[in-house]
């Protein structure tokens, strides 16, 4: 593990956000409250009362500028946009073992409205990525006509996909064609029919 489990918790959380936005996926599915809650429920956030359309704009806007520090040029914008981030809400870092998990730290405070408590703790994640020298884990997917968004966690860095199940496969598929078809050329070029071999 490279990070704590609440980071890479709050890291699949960004992840999720930013990749339910026309900007990376194409399609808008944060259009309105429906979404919004199909979002907190799918990322089971505790102590989130009910949802209004402040709490929309204010997480639309926050996907917005964490997706920002994805495409950040460097360490130092990625720093601005983060600090930016979680210098505009009111951090209480206290440890919970709500729900059955064990203890854990929050940094946003108990019945903070969603904006903070995204703000806050995804921030704070996104915080402990740089410090820890990893911006290079947040990834844009490297397939042609995907613009979803990832976090690396693999030992060698080596995923370059938002999903091993559609864009991975996708393109896993392609090169295995594309490697078909420059077999089939090189065998139907003149002078590749293979030489009988020497009499002995």
């Amino acid at each position: 593990m490279i990070f704590t489990h609440d980071t890479e918790h709050a890291l699949a959380v960004v992840v999720d956000l930013i990749n339910t936005g026309a900007a990376a996926s194409g399609t808008e599915h944060l259009g309105g409250l429906p979404g919004l809650r199909a979002f907190v429920e799918r990322n089971a956030f505790s102590d989130v009362g009910r949802l209004t359309d402040t709490d929309l704009l204010r997480v639309l806007d926050l996907r917005a500028r964490f997706h920002a520090v994805f495409r950040a040029d460097g360490v130092h914008a990625a720093v601005t946009r983060i600090n930016e981030i979680v210098g505009e809400v009111r951090t209480t870092p206290h440890l919970t073992d709500h729900d059955g998990y064990d203890w854990h730290v929050h940094f946003f405070a108990p019945g903070a409205p969603l904006g903070e408590h995204l703000a806050a703790d995804c921030g704070m994640a996104l915080a402990y990525v740089v410090a820890a020298g990893e911006l290079d884990r947040l990834r844009t997917c490297e397939a042609p006509d995907c613009s979803r968004v990832l976090v690396d966690l693999s030992r060698n860095r080596c995923r370059r996909y938002c999903d091993s199940r559609t864009c991975g496969n996708r393109m896993h598929v392609a090169a295995y064609r594309a490697r078909q078809r420059e077999g089939a050329a090189r065998s139907a070029r003149p002078g590749a029919a293979k030489k009988e071999p020497a009499a002995r």
